[in-house]
């Protein structure tokens, strides 16, 4: 069984705890079995390579490693603010998401 997340991919998103407490980044990837995102410019690791035709260089490239899904908050649409995530039926009896600090739905 799937576990539902407050998170998806594209959304824009808040570190709320850890070395990148306060930085913001959209969300590239979702890891559903780890329970992990990948964020754009959040936990940046250097990775040793070799020269290959990608990197003819080779050296030391900065890239994102997974952050756990519990230390994001998605960042409220209107106020731009880190917010809580409910579910509710809309007009046309379709779950969606919202924000629980504005209530404004969140697409």
């Amino acid at each position: 069984m799937q576990k539902k997340l407050h998170i998806k991919k594209g959304d824009t998103v808040m570190v709320i705890t850890g070395e990148s407490k306060g930085h913001k980044g959209r969300v590239l990837e979702i890891d559903r079995d780890k329970y992990r995102a990948l964020v754009e410019g959040i936990n940046l690791v250097s990775k040793h390579t070799k020269p290959n035709a990608k990197a003819p260089q080779g050296g030391i490239i900065k890239k994102e490693a997974p952050v756990h899904l519990s230390n994001l908050m998605l960042l409220d649409p209107a106020s731009g603010k880190p917010t809580r995530v409910g579910k509710k039926l809309n007009e046309k009896d379709k779950l969606v998401r919202y924000s629980k600090k504005s209530g404004e739905e969140i697409k």
